[in-house]
Order: structure tokens, then sequence, then C-alpha cells
């Protein structure tokens, strides 16, 4: 399998969908898709058909003025549930896509998505929280009104499909305030003691497969209740030298 653990692989600010090449992104799945694959874009809410449909559409179309079509596009949501398995083993790309992190984990969790992706030979592309869910543990940065509360539940099994957790959209959120607490500082600070996150901003990635883990473009490490910058726009980190 070839993983790309992305915060956003769009143009931030385009006036439609377009995939960004910022750090080399879109030139990298060029050479890593298969001609006229098939693509299946899995939902973040499953009974939300209308905000899934119209994501994947965006998809479709950021695709295609790439010059990227698919000979087949297919979506996987709650009312198709039941063919997960199928539709998982007759695709080439599969794309996970953003939203409400925990709301999509019991999704995945429901029809047994990691282990669909096993064996998968594919390539799997997450995109904000569908790139959060792709960890073996997720870290479920709170996000709605209430979700700072010691109770909600922020770690949660994943997809197992890389050791990565990533805090996406850095350059959106780095200051948000959440139930009258910093979001950083006062919140994903203090989960980190003994974990490692990575915050990215828009149009920074993972690129992940049997031989490397690479990290490109500005990033950042926190851990132990600390920040620590690792690259600038343009960088790449071979993640086998991270310590």
């Amino acid at each position: 399998m070839t993983l790309f653990v992305t915060s956003s692989p769009f143009v931030v600010n385009a006036d439609g969908p377009l995939l960004s090449n910022a750090n080399g992104f879109l030139d990298c799945m060029e050479q890593t898709l298969a001609p006229h694959g098939r693509l299946l874009f899995v939902c973040s809410d499953p009974w939300r058909r209308d905000l899934t449909c119209r994501f994947a559409t965006d998809l479709v179309c950021a695709f295609a003025a790439s010059g990227i079509f698919f000979s087949q596009f297919r979506i996987l949501d709650g009312e198709n549930a039941d063919q997960a398995r199928e539709l998982v083993a007759d695709s080439d790309l599969i794309v996970l896509a953003g939203g409400h992190v925990p709301t999509q984990n019991a999704f995945f969790q429901s029809i047994g998505l990691g282990e669909l992706l096993t064996a998968f030979p594919g390539v799997v592309m997450g995109i904000s929280a569908g790139s959060m869910n792709c960890a073996d543990r997720v870290y479920a940065q709170p996000e709605e009104p209430g979700e700072s509360d010691p109770a909600f539940p922020r770690f949660l099994p994943g997809l197992g499909l890389t050791e990565v957790n990533i805090l996406p959209h850095y350059q959106q959120v780095r200051d948000n305030i959440l139930d009258g607490r910093r979001l950083f500082e006062d919140i994903t600070y203090p989960d980190s003691f003994g974990n490692i996150f990575f915050a990215l901003p828009d149009g920074s990635y993972f690129y992940q497969d049997e031989t490397c883990l690479l990290l490109f473009g500005e990033a950042y490490c926190i851990r132990d209740g600390a920040m620590e910058p690792l690259l600038r726009h343009g960088e790449v980190l071979d993640m086998a030298s991270f310590r």
C-alpha cells in the first residue's frame, strides 16, 4: 500500500477545487496512481450523503483539472456499508474524507475498514480527519463545543495504517479557543505527554510506502507539552532519522 497523509490536498483560497502541487504533492500523486484507476471515496459521516457527494464531486473535478481521470468513481457511506468489502477490493485509490474524527472513526469501526485495508495493494489518501483516523492509535483533537471535557474520549483505535498522528489545518486552528481554553496550549500540549503529534498546515503531507516514511513541507512536532518546528515549506524529512 502507498499512503498519503494530508492536511488538505487542495489549493488554499482557490476559486474552485484544485489540487495543490505544494511540496511536490501532485507530482508524487501522479507518479503513484495507475492510469484510469478506480476511485472509492469513503465518507466522514455515514448519513450525510449530501455533504459526501459534494465533497467527492469536488475531489473528482480537482483531479480532472490536473489531468487525472478515473474509469470508475464510487462512494462508500451508510447507505451501502454492507458492500464495503467488495467496494474496497474493486478500487485502486481510496480517499478518506475530512470531517469530524469521532464520527468517522465510529463508521470505520462499524464496517471493519482497518481489516479490509490490511492487504490493500493500491493507494490510500487521507484528508484531514481521514488522515487522523489512519493512525494505529488516533488522537481526536477536541474540535466541537464540549469536547474539551476530560471525559471526552481523545484516543481511539484507528485503521492501523501508520504510526503518524497529524493535527491538520494548523494555519487555521493554531489560535482557536474551545470552551474558553486555548486549543493547543491548554488542551493539546498536555495531551502530548507520552505522545507525538505532527501539526501540519495545508500543503504539507506524509508519504508512506513499504520502504519509507517521508514528511514533506512545513511541520511542527508536539510532544511532552511543547512544540518545536521540524521543517519549512519545500523541505523533506526521512522519518527514519527522526528522534
